[in-house]
């Protein structure tokens, strides 16, 4: 059996190909390895793919005791710190069962150079997402994943080309890029950046009517620009607001759209799990090193 855990910005998912389970970031902070039999028995455990946090110090796939920092350059910068996510990175790495942690995409990836104008374009666990949404729509797709956040991916010819993180272009529910009234409360000392990106998404700044619409829009604008890249791209939307805005989305690009949902990256990485343990040795353009 292989286990993929998704570090999310809400909680922390847990899943084989056939089960899955999920505790809050605040409750992760008491996990334990033992927590994985509500899966499968440990001794069954052939394997782990993780992720953790943007996993920015590092490209390629590797066993997670081979990482320095846990594979990121600092836990300071965008996002919520709650501990529960580094609990479980510790208590999986003291586990002894072999695990891997998957990196995010950031400067050092192979990706198209020109996304490279932002330092960071997608945290790991959209790696996971988009692994399980290959095994569906083959070697070139775009799949947007839409929740506390909206991050898209293009993925052609099998390889990872580039990507749009949330503090870039489109909004999810929490978390959006910075605009200039932001700017503006940051240089006024009035709040931090990453204050500012955790209030920047259209939960906190627009009426409930409004707030999917909008997340909708903002996707499709993604996936659309996405296909001047790679115009026959299959789509796929994921996510906890993929349900609600697919129809939508659908009608603005014109096109079919799979829709994944908010398991799609534990499944993901456990499908890399396994992948990795029958021998493969690279993950969406993604080296492995074993």
């Amino acid at each position: 059996m292989f286990i993929g855990i998704d570090h999310g910005t809400t909680a922390i998912r847990f899943a084989s190909e056939t089960a899955e389970f999920k505790m809050s970031r605040s409750e992760a902070r008491s996990f334990t390895i033992h927590d994985l039999t509500r899966l499968c028995p440990l001794d069954e455990i052939e394997g782990i793919a993780l992720c953790y946090s943007m996993g920015d110090n590092f490209t390629a796939i590797t066993p997670v005791q081979n990482l320095t920092n846990r594979g990121i350059v600092t836990r300071e910068g965008a996002g919520e710190h709650v501990g529960g996510g580094t609990h479980v990175f510790d208590e999986v790495a003291g586990s002894g069962i072999p695990a891997v942690a998957i990196p995010g995409i950031h400067r050092g990836s192979d990706t198209d150079p020109r996304f490279k104008i932002y330092s960071h374009q997608t945290s790991p666990e959209k790696i996971g997402i988009a692994y399980l949404v290959s095994q569906d729509l083959g070697e070139t797709f775009i799949v947007s994943d839409t929740s506390s956040n909206t991050v898209t991916l293009l993925i052609k010819n099998n390889r990872i080309i580039g990507a749009f993180d949330a503090c870039v272009f489109a909004p999810g529910t929490r978390h959006g890029a910075l605009d200039v009234d932001a700017i503006r409360r940051i240089d006024g000392h009035q709040q931090t950046a990453n204050e500012a990106f955790m209030q920047a998404g259209v939960t906190a700044n627009l009426p409930e009517e409004l707030q999917q619409k909008t997340i909708a829009l903002f996707a499709a604008m993604e996936i659309a620009s996405m296909l001047l890249l790679a115009k026959d791209a299959r789509v796929a939307l994921a996510g906890s607001c993929a349900p609600v805005i697919a129809e939508e989305v659908r009608s603005l690009i014109g096109r079919e759209i799979a829709i994944y949902d908010e398991w799609a990256a534990a499944r993901g990485l456990s499908m890399i799990a396994r992948d990795i343990g029958a021998g493969k040795r690279e993950i969406l353009g993604i080296p492995v090193k074993i």
